[in-house]
């Protein structure tokens, strides 16, 4: 049989490809991230379920809050913190250290000063700019939230750094698992409310951040002079938190057009469809948590191009797996979260191949981050992306309600794909010229 198989067409390319280091690491984040989003999907069909569109809709812009929050402190934290742990792990572990103590002491310090400005600010974000009264407490527990979630965060980005995907899939899959028995809990006795779903929600990565932290070695704590390692940290970040405050802001402005321009309802329909392709991005960052390192340490242009026909294998053979799959998701949407979600299919497909769009783009997107170390340039793209979505999504969505908001979703992405690799290829061709 093997005999057989082996005389198929490109069977020496994919065999190849399924022999690298990066096929089976990408298997290991890939099954952790399938588990995650499937328990993180569970996490969604009983609150969808159980909350009902409305509440289910003020969850959602609460939890959108809190990450875009999150990603705009960052400051770039996490992506520099991938990049320098990466390059000195195995050549100088006390300058190792000292990159993850400053990038600890980075979050802490924006997790302050979070605090203070977001709960101050609740209201009026309420009030004022979405128009939602009823999303002001949500939206404080979110905030409180925000150091969990960076926190967790650290230990997941440092476990990439690392390559130690095995933990860096299991820890995720344990938060998801225990957030479903809580909320599971809560259904049962009856006390599940959208403030108590909230508090669910960003328990469990504090407790994720406590167990890492052993996983990983509280050592670094220990490290010293950590600011020496400062002005390269922030001469590589500055472009990246540039780009990375842009890209949250224009990646989650949909959600928040819809909940100033749509009814209550729509915004859960909305919401519910957006949840639902959650998984994809989980899968692009499942990918890239493999690929970010490996570009790192490549050094020849000869090396990146091999590197990107395998990963740009890898990453159109899931999408396509994806696509298929979408007729199924569509018909499972009204059994899973009740027959009120009916009208979510639509919004699904369109926001599902706009996800697609953006988990091809990953190698290209990799390669300019990590080998030509040009964060820079998706800064200038975050800018067009965000005027697309701000510009033409108010056009569409008041025109055409939540297509028209996932139509400006499909748009974006496609931008966000074709640019990047034009780019890559111009750089490719002018090195081999």
């Amino acid at each position: 049989m093997k005999n057989i198989v082996s005389r198929l067409p490109f069977y020496s390319y994919f065999d190849e490809i399924i022999s690298t280091s990066t096929f089976r690491h990408s298997s290991i984040t890939l099954i952790g991230t399938v588990l995650t989003g499937a328990l993180g999907a569970v996490f969604y069909i009983l609150t969808a379920r159980f909350l009902g569109p409305s509440l289910f809709g003020l969850l959602n812009v609460a939890i959108v809050t809190q990450t875009l929050i999150t990603d705009i402190g960052d400051l770039g934290t996490d992506t520099g913190l991938v990049n320098f742990v990466s390059r000195y792990i195995k050549i100088d572990i006390k300058k190792t250290y000292r990159f993850l103590k400053l990038a600890f002491e980075i979050k802490l310090i924006v997790y302050v000063l979070t605090l203070t400005i977001g709960l101050a600010s609740a209201s009026f974000i309420a009030r004022e700019m979405l128009d939602l009264p009823q999303v002001e407490q949500p939206l404080k527990i979110a905030i409180v939230g925000v150091g969990a979630i960076s926190l967790f965060g650290f230990i997941t980005r440092t476990f990439q750094a690392q390559q130690r995907f095995w933990a860096w899939s299991g820890i995720q899959v344990g938060i998801n698992t225990l957030r479903i028995v809580f909320i599971g809990l809560l259904t049962l006795l009856g006390y599940l409310t959208l403030e108590n779903t909230l508090w669910v929600y960003i328990a469990m990565p504090l407790l994720g951040f406590a167990i890492g932290l052993l996983l990983i070695s509280p050592k670094f704590l220990k490290a010293k002079k950590e600011f020496t390692v400062a002005r390269e940290f922030f001469g590589y970040n500055k472009w990246v938190a540039a780009f990375t405050i842009l890209a949250a802001i224009s990646s989650r402005l949909d959600t928040f057009i819809s909940a100033r321009l749509l009814s209550s309802v729509d915004l859960g329909l909305y919401s519910a469809a957006n949840q639902m392709v959650k998984l994809v991005p989980m899968i692009v960052a499942a990918m890239g948590t493999v690929i970010a390192p490996k570009m790192a340490g490549i050094d020849s242009v000869e090396k990146l191009i091999t590197y990107i026909k395998k990963t740009q294998v890898m990453v159109i053979a899931v999408a396509v797996v994806g696509l298929s799959l979408s007729p199924l998701a569509i018909w499972l949407i009204p059994l899973l979260l009740g027959g009120e979600y009916v009208g979510a299919g639509p919004i699904f497909l369109i926001l599902l191949t706009a996800m697609l769009s953006f988990l091809i783009s990953v190698p290209t997107h990799m390669a300019i981050i990590y080998y030509y170390s040009k964060p820079s340039f998706f800064f200038w793209l975050s800018i067009v992306h965000l005027l697309i979505i701000a510009i033409l999504g108010w056009f569409l969505t008041s025109k055409y309600g939540t297509i028209g908001a996932a139509t400006t979703v499909l748009l974006g992405q496609v931008v966000n794909f074709v640019i990047p690799l034009l780019w890559v290829l111009r750089k490719i061709n002018q090195t081999k010229a």
